[in-house]
């Protein structure tokens, strides 16, 4: 397991705890719920990546 992966988990479990913790997920949706946020957070981070990298990109091609 990737290390971004493992911290991908470590951020849904804090997130699927706080709802939990407000009522909003209950044993019967909880896998549905951790999967969705788990999908959200991974990815939220590769198109914040995927911007960066091409403002690299672009940044790179006009210094040269």
């Amino acid at each position: 397991m990737k290390a971004d992966d493992e911290m991908i988990l470590k951020m849904a479990k804090e997130v699927v705890i706080k709802f939990i913790e407000l009522g909003r997920v209950s044993p019967t949706n909880f896998e549905t719920t951790f999967r969705a946020v788990f999908w959200a957070i991974k990815n939220t981070l590769v198109d914040s990546r995927a911007s960066a990298l091409s403002e690299d990109l672009m940044a790179s091609t006009d210094e040269a």
